[in-house]
């Protein structure tokens, strides 16, 4: 049963594979997973990049707070969030949590507080020690996708692909984005209803019912980013597409993808009437790897702004 059981899953996990651009530079989306997941946005994600030391004011600190790991910390900062919402007291979390190297401050959770939480400092390497990740509360962490035809906004989420947010956050440092462009659209067809729910007996595609763009600026290639699978793809949710920088926004709920793509954002609700709109512009076929997706007749450039 195991054997079965592993079999179909690399079955499923390379059939999702296909379904996004087959090329050196851009990997493909496919869409034929069956599990139950967290959706985007939701669940109880805690995670940090390792070797990382953080800078920011400390409002608790580590010398006189000690945890049991990373996620604990994590949680710890969380909880100086507000429950409805606004601006949270902890948005930067390090822990230190190698012991050879930590010696008698292994343990140590400092929670701080960066003024802007959006700037791509020069983080500490953290000397073998320390792991680092942030928070962002309601309102907090959101960047803006511009296009002429809308604004994109999107709420990261860092404690669940703190290296995506990080990239994120180093091209918004830019203050450019050259050659970043939306070349892919696919409405949901009569797949999905207008609340991203999947239809019954209806096909899981295509159309797949998403956006998808490239975030390499002109000059500047991306090494590959870590998958960091925490939340799975749900309407609204912003992913890469393998390790970047090709990205998708998702238009549906897709359970069936399980949490094979790395989500690192979420649009905001009241902007997903742009991402319809661009779902809605001429397009042409294609076939990738023999599957039939729908590509702009012509790319939609976007630049990345707070």
């Amino acid at each position: 049963l195991l054997l079965m059981g592993l079999a179909s899953f690399s079955l499923v996990l390379s059939f999702t594979s296909f379904l996004f651009r087959p090329s050196v530079s851009s990997p493909s989306i496919d869409a034929s997973r069956s599990a139950t997941e967290t959706p985007a946005g939701g669940g109880r994600c805690c995670q940090g990049i390792e070797n990382t030391e953080l800078w920011g004011d400390a409002v608790k600190w580590g010398s006189e707070f000690k945890l049991n790991s990373p996620e604990e910390c994590c949680e710890a900062c969380k909880g100086m969030c507000p429950d409805r919402g606004g601006a949270c007291r902890c948005n930067t979390w390090v822990f230190c949590g190698n012991k050879a190297n930590c010696g008698d401050k292994f343990g140590e959770c400092w929670l701080k507080h960066q003024k802007d939480s959006l700037a791509s400092g020069s983080p500490g390497n953290g000397g073998g020690m320390w792991t680092s990740g942030q928070i962002f509360g309601q309102g907090e962490g959101i960047v803006a996708l511009e296009t002429e035809y809308g604004t994109l906004r999107i709420k990261l989420l860092p404690e669940c692909s703190p290296r995506s947010v990080a990239y994120i956050l180093e091209l918004l440092s830019q203050r450019h984005c050259a050659g970043c462009h939306f070349y892919r659209a696919e409405g949901r067809g009569k797949s999905w209803d207008d609340d991203g729910n999947h239809i019954n007996s209806a096909s899981l595609g295509p159309p797949f019912g998403l956006i998808q763009g490239t975030f390499e600026s002109d000059g500047e290639p991306l090494a590959g980013i870590r998958s960091e699978h925490c939340p799975g793809v749900s309407r609204g949710s912003v992913a890469w597409v393998g390790s970047g920088p090709e990205f998708f926004i998702s238009l549906a709920n897709h359970p069936e993808w399980n949490k094979a793509y790395t989500v690192f954002g979420t649009v905001v609700p009241e902007d997903m009437a742009v991402a319809e709109g661009l779902a809605e512009m001429p397009t042409k076929e294609e076939v990738w790897n023999k599957i039939h997706v729908r590509v702009l007749e012509k790319i939609v450039p976007l630049k990345i702004k707070r």
